[in-house]
């Protein structure tokens, strides 16, 4: 778990689109300073980072090796992506809540959902709420 930079850093944004199929000619290219905290973070003391391992979220573009924000300060509800600890381990799984059923679902089919007994733990430790992937 890493906690987050609380100086800001601006970088530049440009303001025009960049299309990911063919060139656009000449957009205009307009830039303003933003900090990447600003957009990232909405409640900065309850906002943590947390490296992922393991491909049980794959389906929605969450590799092992990423980094995900994680903010505690979101309520959960059904379909949010949550990191949730179980019998005091930490996952990241789709949270599914119907009535009294509530299931942490996996984004790969190599994985069951995972169904609570009694004497089991949950707790939802947070939302994730980006997903942080090093392209290079």
């Amino acid at each position: 778990m890493y906690s987050i930079i609380s100086a800001p850093i601006p970088l530049t944004m440009f303001e025009s689109l960049v299309p990911a199929g063919f060139p656009s000619p000449a957009a205009d290219h307009a830039q303003k300073r933003i900090d990447l905290t600003e957009q990232l973070i909405l409640n900065i003391n309850s906002t943590y980072l947390f490296r992922v391992q393991g491909d049980s979220m794959e389906g929605v573009g969450i590799f092992s090796g990423d980094t995900i924000i994680v903010d505690r300060a979101i309520t959960p509800a059904s379909s949010n992506i949550v990191l949730a600890e179980v019998d005091d381990e930490f996952t990241v799984k789709r949270l599914f809540k119907r009535g009294q059923v509530i299931r942490l679902l996996a984004e790969n089919p190599k994985y069951p959902p995972l169904e609570f007994q009694d004497g089991q733990e949950l707790r939802i430790w947070g939302v994730v709420t980006y997903n942080l992937r090093k392209l290079y």
